[in-house]
């Protein structure tokens, strides 16, 4: 397996810096959720806008060019979400229509959010190309499709592909096939390709081997429900969140079951905000907003009048809020010691306070 020497930091999609110095790419995978439905599909760009999602993806085939219609072994369906149905069928059901494709592109230009899609054969590179297409997407399933991979590295675009199902040497061609044919731009996302994904088998931590291991922008294709485990993988060090995305679950749709609704969506884009701040640096001193309420700490206070000459003792020395006296670690050292001055009660204790100095 041959692999790169370049140390990738930052891919650029329609302007759109990723990597580990920007906020986290949030894409909203919109797939068959159109419910072959154009003015859906223009409602689901708008309503990606409104989350705050960066970019919305489609998938470009026929399911004339992704499979055929054929009865024979693999060609149904076995178990999970789509148990029992005909692939013909079920691409059929799902698909873009080709025609729609440029007045999509055109109405996600007028909203003002980037569009891209998922090519799955040449002629749906070359439509892509014909409409201005700012990056590309490799599905997992695609991933061991090396004549596709470079087809699409040809165009220059930036590549994000999905790793659901891989091996780390089936990546590892994928990449290099990529990177051979010219691709300079790859985003690599961790995946688990069943529908839904049970968390417990999303093994968060390959997202920063991959990252490490082919020195790419790293992120996760999630299909669990709900927001939770994008938002552990961005603190993880996911630069890239891919989710599909809906109107309303109870409308139906082939997707519509491991899909995110819009308020969902808005509360990822939050959520993955607020992960990649607060990941931070190891940081073992007070912060900048901690410095307000150091005050609200524990330290040494005299609580009894002692006058001068008068040991100090758990009477009338006691730790308390707030932290304006010495540090409370100091207490047993200064039972004892005797006072430098008369000190009233409620006076924080310091070292001018005792009989011959005290170095704290």
């Amino acid at each position: 397996m041959k692999l790169s020497n370049i140390q990738q930091k930052r891919v650029t999609i329609a302007g759109r810096a990723i990597g580990p110095d920007y906020p986290p790419y949030i894409l909203a995978e919109m797939s068959g959720n159109h419910n072959q439905d154009l003015e859906r599909a223009y409602r689901i760009i708008d309503k990606a806008k409104e989350a705050g999602a960066d970019g919305v993806k489609i998938q470009t085939y026929r399911a004339d060019t992704i499979t055929i219609d054929h009865d024979g072994p693999g060609f149904t369906v076995e178990g999970g979400l789509w148990d029992g149905r005909k692939l013909y069928g079920l691409y059929e059901e799902a698909h873009t229509p080709w025609e729609w494709h440029a007045p999509i592109f055109e109405y996600a230009r007028k909203v003002g959010i980037t569009l891209f899609s998922s090519p799955f054969d040449a002629t749906a590179v070359d439509l892509l190309e014909s409409l201005g297409a700012p990056a590309y997407k490799i599905a997992s399933p695609e991933l061991i499709d090396l004549p596709l991979i470079r087809r699409v590295a040809r165009t220059g675009k930036p590549i994000v592909m999905s790793t659901g199902m891989a091996s780390l040497e089936e990546i590892g061609e994928a990449v290099e096939a990529a990177r051979s044919a010219g691709a300079e731009e790859l985003v690599v996302l961790h995946c688990t390709a069943a529908y839904p994904a049970p968390p417990e088998e999303a093994n968060l931590a390959t997202i920063g081997e991959i990252a490490r291991r082919f020195e790419v922008v790293a992120g996760l294709s999630d299909h669990t429900l709900g927001t939770v485990v994008p938002a552990i993988a961005i603190a993880l060090g996911a630069d890239f969140i891919e989710k599909h995305f809906t109107l309303d679950r109870s409308e139906g749709g082939v997707d519509s079951a491991f899909s995110l609704e819009p308020a969902e969506l808005a509360s990822l884009v939050q959520a993955a905000r607020i992960a990649r701040v607060a990941v931070g640096t190891p940081a073992f001193a007070p912060t900048a907003s901690e410095t307000i309420v150091l005050k609200n700490r524990r330290s040494l206070y005299i609580v009894a009048p002692v006058r001068k000459g008068e040991i100090f003792t758990d009477v009338n020395l006691r730790s308390i809020r707030p932290g304006f006296g010495m540090k409370p670690k100091h207490f047993d050292a200064l039972l004892g010691r005797c006072a430098a001055r008369d000190i009233a009660f409620g006076e924080p204790l310091d070292a001018s306070m005792i009989e011959g100095g005290f170095e704290a």
